[in-house]
């Protein structure tokens, strides 16, 4: 089931270089799935909803979710131009996810953010019962430039929710800040 409202699946983000250009890093060739994008490549599209955030006058943060190796859902922030405090990607697609996926569905996706999802939408992901987050960049580490991050990390909020929800990050520490930095100045 896609999204119709949610913008499509990303251009062809399966590149073959080995390596990411904004970090450095190598990719781990166990991460590389033959037939589709590495988590990696997943964050990078949510860091791209984060810039295209940015472009429509809203914070950055973008965050999609991944169903079966299919991107079904993608959102980007609209705080700001919805005026609601609550627009948040991450929030918004568990709501999503709630209304138009199975439970065994929810349970299979993996949600895709640029930055860790905060606190309000942790729970909106437990409660959604979304398999999996993989996320760009810590709270710890935005609230580090920012200072006005509610800091407890996705797992802890999880983890006290006796959730079932994997949680994996930060995995594009680098790629995601420049985007915060040239949004918010540097530290």
């Amino acid at each position: 089931m896609t999204d119709p409202g949610g913008g499509g699946a990303a251009d062809d983000i399966n590149a073959p270089d080995e390596t990411d250009p904004n970090d450095g890093d190598e990719i781990d060739s166990a991460d590389r799935d033959e037939t589709g994008p590495t988590d990696r490549e997943y964050v990078d599209r949510a860091i791209d909803l984060a810039e295209e955030a940015v472009e429509t006058g809203n914070t950055p943060f973008g965050a999609l979710l991944v169903l079966d190796g299919e991107i079904v859902a993608e959102r980007r922030n609209e705080t700001l131009t919805e005026d609601d405090l609550a627009a948040h990607p991450e929030l918004t697609l568990a709501r999503w996810a709630g209304r138009e996926l199975a439970a065994d569905e929810r349970a299979r996706c993996t949600m895709y953010a640029s930055t860790e999802p905060c606190p309000m939408c942790a729970t909106g992901i437990h409660y959604a019962g979304i398999g999996r987050v993989v996320f760009g960049v810590a709270g710890e580490t935005l609230d580090a430039l920012t200072g006005d991050v509610v800091s407890i990390p996705c797992a802890e909020v999880i983890r006290r929710a006796d959730g079932d929800t994997a949680v994996e990050g930060p995995i594009a520490e680098a790629a995601a800040m420049d985007l915060h930095e040239a949004v918010y100045g540097e530290s």
